[in-house]
Parts: C-alpha cells; structure tokens; sequence
C-alpha cells in the first residue's frame, strides 16, 4: 500500500517509472534479509572460485604423483649404477695422493 503511494506521488510529480523502480531497490537494498542474502551468494561464489582453484592444485599434485614415481625411480637406478664407477675413481685418487705425498718426502729429504 505504500509503495502505491510513493509510485503514484512519484507519477504526479512528473517522474518516471524507472524512479519507481529504482526507488524499490534501494528499499530491497536497505532489507537486512536481502543484505544477509546477498552475502551469502557472494560467500557461495568465493567458496566455488576456492574449489577451482583447490581442483587445479589437486590435479597437478597428482599428476606429480603419477609422474615423479617413474622420475625417481630412474635417477635410483642411474645412481646404483654409478657407484661402483665412483669407488673406483675415489680408489685411484687416494692411491695417486700416497705416490705425491712420497715423492714430497723424498724431495724434502734430498734436499
């Protein structure tokens, strides 16, 4: 009833219906259930813009999880290999470092 009014106080005044309806939403914006409704709807697009965002991290991580296996497991492989390989080069350094420090004593002494 009074928004009847106020269209036809509006209407005889000379303003259009677009200052009617413009009028209403503001009164529907001043509505503390429609404010509690409007964030809810906004509280319910963040969460979904969370969720893409949770899905996209989710499939990279297991798309790592399918594929670092196999990454893994390769560099084991080439490491166990490489170790016998690394003994022996750790094996020629130390016996070429006892012929320096021999031929170092021997220099010292002939001197």
């Amino acid at each position: 009833m009074i928004s009847k009014v106020v269209a036809l106080a509006v209407l005889a005044a000379g303003g259009s219906c677009s200052t009617v309806i413009s009028g209403e939403d503001t009164a529907v914006a001043k509505n503390p259930i429609r404010k509690v409704v409007t964030m809810l709807q906004n509280m319910q697009k963040k969460v979904e813009e969370e969720g893409e965002k949770e899905k996209e991290l989710y499939d990279k991580f297991m798309c790592f999880c399918k594929t670092g296996g196999g990454e893994l497991s390769a560099s084991i492989s080439a490491a166990e290999a490489k170790v016998p390989a690394v003994g022996s080069e750790i094996e020629a350094a130390e016996g070429k470092l006892a012929q320096t420090k021999e031929d170092l004593k021997s220099a010292q002494d002939d001197r």
